[in-house]
């Protein structure tokens, strides 16, 4: 539509030029017929929205027939038979039915998005059901019966919450409902041996607790899914109390620093009672006791320092509103300066004391001696050394909380603020959970399913400690600015302000070779969607493979928006460095794919590599273009780049295709394997 609209309108055309308006018109027609398609399919199973969405659903075919006829060629053989008037000869028509599409395509999508919300709470409510009867099961051949619907139930919910996080724009959102979807995922496992353990022992208080805490917990991650999907939190909460050290200092600095602009933007007893606030939040590290004592001493000096610095500023500032002298103005700008050098040093040290903490402590319990411990006790039936390494755990439990308490200040982004929460509630909860399981198996030393239980549960331990490994990388990439957003692309060059403003080339391109490059273009911006569709399929969006895919993605809608005359990228040395990322970042997949594909059966891993060697070679290819120098021909470059790019991104699109179905088939393997495991165990 936006190539529609954007046409220019030449008195003349080739006959090229009117067939591949009409070709678009055609193009915008079909997609919204199959768009229409699959509104009318959602109509038939929602009666209650059947009608609004019919009607909407329409307009919106109308709309992409008005398009279809005003780009009609055929239409110009005849102009006065009718009086109608085309894109040809007039925009508006074209126009008017792009803003009618635009509203209709809309409606439907509120509507649609509606009908997912009433899908992921009706299925939410039939796993509440079912975990309902699991809870008062006492038999294990109704329990097996039980939770083989509870599992088809929860396959049903992950598909539905995961196609709603890949939907969802707001990364605060999209991480609580990770975090959620985590807490049910590994739950799910923890249910089955909890349950089994109390079947098989149903007198045994520990067990009992054990289960009862994840059923628990498992409940509270779907009231929280639900919160997310339908925006409501529950008895007005808000989210003022959650406001860490780091936002409330860049939040701090902006305030100071809008000044310049409007210097009666705040008044002074805000500023201080402000800066009381955020120092009043470093108590949460100068109180710990894990805090070393250097750290301790730097941060309280640091916070002298900050409201020295601020007594000065706001001295200098209501000065600056009685007198207008260059002067003033000069010693504002140097108060702003150092107060904010202040607050920087104060983030650095808080930074530091945290990231050691956690390294420290991730570094000290790497072999897990303590769980390896609490196993053979309770192999032994030792009640004496278990009540010991109970106290151990505990011990350790509160003092990763209390440093996940501390990391969270440091995150620097709102959706690591909330993994960081999600890995305190982790350790706080399963910690609690490994006792019980291992006081259950302690009592009963020969019980293997006691056993496994403890298993189970010291192995979500295990992946929690993981976990924070990798948050602490983020948080770390956050600091030192590698990373702005959670899925962005980090090594893509900022568009270079120094640069000798290099037109895209000297001689200015004809309409033949913008039309060229505008066709590689859409053609790669179609690509682009193609690829983002394989990649939303995916439940594993951390996955390395979808991150080097995504990463590719974004950077080929980038060219696109270049070909276009718009987007990030400027002159031709922006695109050019942008396509040795693009090329390493090719590179790169390969290597994940190439590792993927080790675990894979011979023929499947033969189908996987073929298509590998087909990239790499335009991988060097695309390289190899961006290195030669084609002196002021620089459109025959550009064009042999986008072509490498488009081939690259088709290739892309089947690889992450072949990959999703290839990982399905072995997860439905490794399904099946434990699915007649359990059955097994049953039988015995």
């Amino acid at each position: 539509i936006t190539t529609l609209i954007n046409h220019k309108d030449n008195t003349k055309k080739s006959d090229k030029t009117l067939q591949a308006i009409q070709r678009v018109g055609q193009a915008v027609n079909l997609a919204v017929g199959r768009f229409v398609k699959v509104g009318e399919a959602i109509a038939n199973e929602n009666w209650d929205l059947k009608e609004e969405i019919n009607i909407a659903c329409i307009e919106a075919k109308q709309a992409g027939e008005t398009i279809a006829a005003l780009t009609d060629v055929t239409s110009l053989n005849h102009p006065e038979s009718d009086g109608q008037i085309t894109i040809f000869t007039d925009k508006t028509g074209v126009i008017k039915a792009a803003r009618l599409l635009l509203s209709s395509v809309t409606k439907v999508l509120l509507l649609a998005d509606r009908v997912v919300i009433k899908q992921i709470i009706t299925s939410r409510n039939k796993v509440l059901a079912t975990m309902e009867r699991l809870e008062k099961v006492h038999s294990f051949q109704e329990f097996v019966q039980i939770f083989s619907q509870f599992g088809n139930e929860m396959v049903e919910f992950a598909h539905l919450t995961g196609d709603r996080q890949n939907d969802l724009k707001d990364e605060k959102k999209k991480a609580k409902m990770a975090a959620a979807r985590a807490v049910l995922e590994k739950c799910t496992m923890m249910l089955l041996t909890a349950s089994k353990t109390c079947l098989r022992h149903p007198n045994c208080e520990s067990a009992h607790k054990n289960k009862g805490g994840v059923f628990n917990r498992m409940k509270v991650a779907l009231d929280k899914v639900i919160e997310i999907v339908t925006d409501c939190k529950p008895h007005g909460e808000t989210d003022i109390s959650s406001i860490s050290i780091f936002r409330a200092i860049k939040e701090f600095k902006m305030s100071i620093e809008a000044l310049r602009e409007n210097p009666y933007f705040q008044s002074k007893e805000n500023f201080s009672a402000t800066l009381e606030v955020i120092l009043e939040q470093t108590e949460d590290f100068t109180d710990s006791a894990y805090t070393s004592h250097e750290h301790r001493e730097h941060i309280l000096e640091l916070s002298t320092q900050a409201r020295v610095e601020l007594q000065q500023f706001l001295s200098v500032w209501m000065q600056a509103q009685s007198k207008k002298t260059k002067s003033i103005a000069e010693e504002l700008e140097l108060t702003i300066l150092k107060i904010s050098h202040s607050l920087n040093e104060l983030k650095k040290e808080l930074h530091s004391t945290a990231m050691q903490l956690a390294a420290e402590l991730l570094k000290y319990h790497a072999d897990h001696v303590v769980l390896k411990a609490l196993k053979l006790t309770g192999a032994e039936g030792n009640l004496e050394a278990l009540a010991e390494y109970a106290c151990k755990l505990s011990e350790q439990k509160e003092q990763l909380v209390e440093t996940c308490r501390l990391l969270r200040h440091v995150s620097g982004t709102e959706p690591l603020e909330i993994t960081c929460i999600h890995a305190e509630e982790t350790f706080q909860v399963t910690g609690q959970q490994i006792i019980s399981a291992a006081e259950t198996l302690t009592l009963h030393p020969s019980s293997k399913i006691a056993k496994e239980n403890l298993e189970v549960f010291c192995e979500a331990w295990e992946s929690q400690i993981s976990d924070m490994s990798t948050l602490l990388r983020e948080i770390s990439d956050v600091f030192e600015g590698r990373r702005g957003e959670k899925y962005g692309y980090l090594s893509l060059p900022k568009p270079m302000k120094n640069n000798v403003n290099k037109s895209l080339k000297p001689d200015k391109p004809d309409s033949e070779e913008q039309a060229k490059i505008a066709k590689l273009g859409l053609k790669l911006g179609l690509l682009t969607s193609d690829a983002d569709c394989e990649i939303e399929k995916w439940e594993d969006q951390e996955n390395e493979i979808v991150r080097y895919g995504r990463n590719m993605s974004r950077m080929a809608y980038s060219l696109y928006l270049f070909t276009r005359g718009e987007g990030p990228l400027k002159t031709s040395q922006d695109l050019i460095h942008h396509l040795e990322v693009f090329a390493a970042e090719g590179l790169k997949l390969t290597s994940s794919v190439q590792a993927f594909s080790k675990q894979l059966k011979d023929d499947d891993k033969l189908m996987l590599l073929l298509e590998i060697n087909k990239l790499i070679p335009l991988c060097h290819q695309l390289q190899t273009v961006t290195k030669t120098s084609l002196q002021n021909k620089v459109f025959l470059k550009v064009d042999k780049c986008i072509t490498k790019t488009r081939s690259m991104m088709a290739l892309l699109v089947q690889l992450l295709s072949l990959c999703y179905k290839l990982l399905k088939k072995m997860e439905n393997g490794r399904w099946v394997s434990v699915t007649n495991k359990d059955t097994t165990d049953s039988n015995t």
